[in-house]
């Protein structure tokens, strides 16, 4: 999660979520669950909790079905997977900075299936995943991104978004799944 204020300033983040955090960098603080960062306009935080840098607030978690619904997305062949990040998270908001990290983490899990079908999902996981910010942001994007391997193509109904605008303090979210058989 890239927080990006206008000034300096403290920033509280509280996570809850349907399941347990497995992982967090920095550390999630079960006392407050969540943050307590010094966020910079550059997007650079300084945690409260152990008074060092980082670039954005990482967590992931073991969940309970998200039952989303995969009748709408894109099915892109495993090969093609990279340039159709790129487009795609873009449109929907990301910097090209956010949509790297997004793709570096994401294309060794999809880029060797024959397709994937993938589906960003909205309120399903916002719903699961429930953020609170203090101070609120003026502007927030989360995307969630949910894939399943297939072996041939299917036809889905393909997915429009909102446009995405940035304004005063903005955090932007990004992650996913993969739904195995």
């Amino acid at each position: 999660m890239y927080l990006y204020p206008t000034k300096v300033q403290v920033v509280d983040v509280n996570l809850d979520i349907l399941g347990k955090i497995i992982v967090s960098y920095p550390k999630y603080n079960e006392q407050i669950k969540g943050w307590s960062v010094t966020a910079f306009p550059d997007g650079h935080l300084i945690n409260k909790a152990d008074n060092k840098e980082y670039s954005y607030l990482f967590w992931e978690a073991e969940t309970n079905d998200l039952n989303i619904d995969l009748v709408s997305g894109f099915v892109v062949r495993g090969q093609d997977t990279e340039k159709f990040l790129q487009e795609k998270l873009a449109e929907i908001g990301l910097l090209p900075k956010e949509y790297n990290e997004f793709i570096v983490y994401w294309l060794p899990k999809m880029q060797n299936n024959p397709y994937n079908l993938i589906h960003f999902a909205g309120d399903t996981y916002t719903d699961s995943a429930q953020l609170t910010i203090a101070p609120k942001p003026d502007s927030v994007l989360r995307v969630f991104m949910v894939y399943k391997p297939l072996a041939k193509s299917i036809n889905v109904s393909p997915q429009i978004f909102p446009k995405f605008e940035r304004n005063g303090f903005t955090v932007v979210e990004w992650g996913g799944t993969e739904i195995k058989d």
